[in-house]
């Protein structure tokens, strides 16, 4: 069993998808791992310390060569996969319904695509949840982001010069990556306010010791929608939000928005009209911004600036983190494949349950139902 990693060649990706505590560990399964020179330099990991944990490093193809597994952050082009085995496996997150062409393109080339984002909300998978993992990271970035641009302290000061206000957070979207910006900015000092279509996030924003916001008079979502995310709600309690937040969003210096749905674009959750009712100089962090943006007028990587409010957001806010993020996602490899390592064939068998949850291609065919159904 070859195990190989390559290194990251999406603009942006500093991130690596094998680690040298994890090569260790592969090696200790009986597998042999292989990283493509340089793979780790942006994560701060050498190509020494691969070599000490027992990794082969080298070019490419020699990496590649009768490789079984392959680890990536963001999948590669299937025709720079040339030299690993038919059928190889790869795990990697592929961003399937946004560009389904490449999930095509391995069904043709005989890969076997393992979509890690696809990986099941399950107490049993919840360490090799690469989503999580990564919004975890999302959500703690973006609070720092937003304190940098905001120009201004966090926490309430008293001096002798007088009174420093504490900065008025507001949080719209309280999954993974919520729950975070809502902790960070607590650790901060920031007054923290967040809000959720879910009702059942009401205590969990208590539990962190900030302001639950919520529409009272009608019913919102009591609790997950599929795999945890919420789905889309009827257009009178979107009415009744957006009202909601249109009074309160102008009393905030900073808003941190996360909401995704899987799928489809992002919701729109921060209009124009609102950004004008905020003070000048607030900060508006859009984490969904790669996925359509849930703010108007937001661009990736870019700083816009309306009505005197700051408007960012990262297409790959993990990626700014890249050691910790993948030290993180280099674990939730390890655990996924590890869980089901077969000692007699020296190979991991997946089962039903989570197999054909993050397997999208096999034998030439896209096979995901997700996918398969549209």
């Amino acid at each position: 069993m070859r195990i190989a990693a390559l290194k990251e060649t999406a603009p942006g990706e500093h991130r690596v998808a094998l680690t040298p505590e994890t090569a260790k560990k592969f090696i200790a399964l009986g597998a042999a791992v292989a990283v493509e020179e340089g793979a780790g330099a942006n994560a701060a990991i050498t190509d020494d310390a691969y070599r000490e944990a027992g990794a082969e490093v080298g070019p490419a193809a020699t990496v590649l060569a009768g490789a079984d597994i392959v680890l990536a952050v963001q999948a590669p082009d299937p025709a720079a996969l040339a030299g690993a085995k038919d059928g190889a496996w790869v795990a990697a997150s592929f961003d399937p319904f946004r560009h389904r062409e490449r999930v095509d393109q391995y069904a043709g080339a005989g890969l076997e695509a393992l979509a890690m984002e696809f990986m099941p909300r399950i107490t049993r998978a919840q360490s090799m949840d690469v989503l999580s993992s990564q919004s975890n990271l999302a959500g703690y970035k973006a609070v720092i982001a937003s304190a940098d641009e905001y120009g201004r302290a966090f926490p309430m000061m008293m001096t002798a010069a007088g009174t420093v206000q504490a900065a008025r957070v507001f949080v719209m979207g309280v999954g993974v990556a919520g729950l975070q910006a809502i902790a960070t900015a607590k650790r901060l000092g920031a007054q923290v306010s967040a809000t959720d279509v879910r009702s059942a996030t009401k205590e969990q924003i208590q539990s962190l010791g900030a302001k639950p916001i919520f529409v009272e008079e009608v019913a919102g979502i009591e609790g997950e929608g599929a795999g945890g995310y919420a789905t889309e709600m009827s257009e009178e309690y979107r009415r009744a939000q957006a009202d909601l937040v249109s009074t309160h969003i102008a009393k905030q210096d900073i808003v941190i928005t996360t909401a995704l749905i899987p799928g489809k674009p992002a919701p729109r959750l921060v209009t124009d009209a609102q950004i004008a009712s905020m003070k000048p100089g607030s900060v508006v962090f859009d984490l969904a911004v790669a996925q359509g943006g849930n703010v108007e007028g937001s661009q990736p990587d870019e700083t816009v600036v309306r009505h005197g409010v700051k408007i960012i957001g990262y297409a790959n806010t993990a990626g700014r983190l890249a050691a910790d993020a993948s030290a993180l996602y280099a674990r939730n490899l390890y655990n996924f494949l590890s869980a089901f390592w077969d000692k007699e064939t020296g190979r991991p068998v997946l089962d039903e349950e989570i197999g054909d949850a993050v397997r999208l291609t096999r034998g030439g065919r896209v096979v995901n139902e997700k996918l398969v159904a549209n």
